[in-house]
């Protein structure tokens, strides 16, 4: 492994030995409370004639609900890239995990433009748009999980020193997620500040994020070229490829395509474990003759 990943690895490990931290657990909870605590004050205020709104996104009285769990979002995000070295495949389903919240985080802006509850003729479509998009992250949640039960982490390198580098390149990939992440939220803030809507930052990082995994598919034919191996990698940015287009859809489209990936994963799973194991059961087979 050169000099230059080995650096790579050693800033990664710092910034990652940060992140999973009792310390940086209790900012992130503080940082939650501390932003939905001051953007009740800041509705109150604007109420009382104490402040105006910065823009009409304030002027909901619910605003606050959904900015708390965008930065939720946010910090689910950086534990998405923490997860990339690890294993492709628990990345993956980290990504379908992000969609659930974003799924729910959906569900909290359309009740955060509601005005007035009682009034079913205006509220109606937001209404119905919150169970789907909560039905939706929910069923995501239940395919996850099974997905998560079934998975088995099988190393394609074939000694130490091949997975060690391996493992730094994806390291690597994750550093340079984190500086974009980094730069499209500093973006999405100036944008949400001059005008009170957000730009399309989940989009862009999931942009990136697939241009990543092709990546990494590309630098594991250097340690196989199995074809359950190139598949698996291959589908796996398929599936990234579905959360993306998601985001692109309306209301019903975007969980459809969604829940779709999601099962899509979880085929993907139980076919890999299952032609694996008779590839291995045939090799084991073929030997013993």
């Amino acid at each position: 492994m050169g000099q230059l990943l080995k650096q790579i690895v050693k800033l990664y490990d710092k910034v990652t030995s940060v992140w999973i931290s009792s310390w940086a657990e209790r900012w992130v909870s503080n940082i939650l409370v501390l932003s939905f605590i001051l953007g009740i004050f800041y509705y109150a205020s604007i109420q009382v004639g104490w402040l105006l709104p910065a823009n009409d996104f304030f002027t909901h009285p619910f605003f606050a609900i959904e900015i708390s769990f965008t930065l939720l979002l946010i910090f689910e995000l950086f534990s998405l890239i923490f997860s990339l070295p690890r294993s492709v495949a628990r990345s993956n389903s980290k990504q379908y995990e992000v969609l659930s919240l974003i799924f729910l985080r959906s569900g909290f802006k359309e009740f955060s433009h509601i005005d007035n509850l009682s009034d079913w003729s205006i509220n109606s479509e937001p209404v119905i748009h919150m169970f789907a998009y909560g039905a939706g992250g929910l069923v995501i949640y239940a395919l996850t999980n099974i997905t998560y039960s079934f998975q088995k982490h099988t190393k394609i390198t074939v000694n130490k020193a091949e997975q060690l580098s391996f493992i730094a390149v994806k390291k690597l990939l994750a550093l340079i997620l984190l500086l974009s992440f980094f730069i499209i939220g500093i973006s999405d803030t100036v944008h949400f500040i001059k005008t009170g809507t957000y730009s399309q930052s989940f989009e862009s990082f999931y942009t990136i994020l697939i241009f990543c995994d092709i990546l990494i598919v590309l630098i594991a034919l250097r340690y196989s070229t199995a074809y359950n191996v190139i598949f698996r990698y291959s589908a796996f940015v398929l599936a990234t490829i579905f959360i993306r287009s998601s985001f692109s859809l309306d209301v019903l489209e975007s969980i459809a395509v969604g829940v779709s990936g999601a099962v899509f994963v979880l085929l993907l799973t139980l076919g890999y474990n299952y032609f694996s194991k008779e590839s291995l059961d045939y090799k084991n087979n073929k030997l013993s003759k």
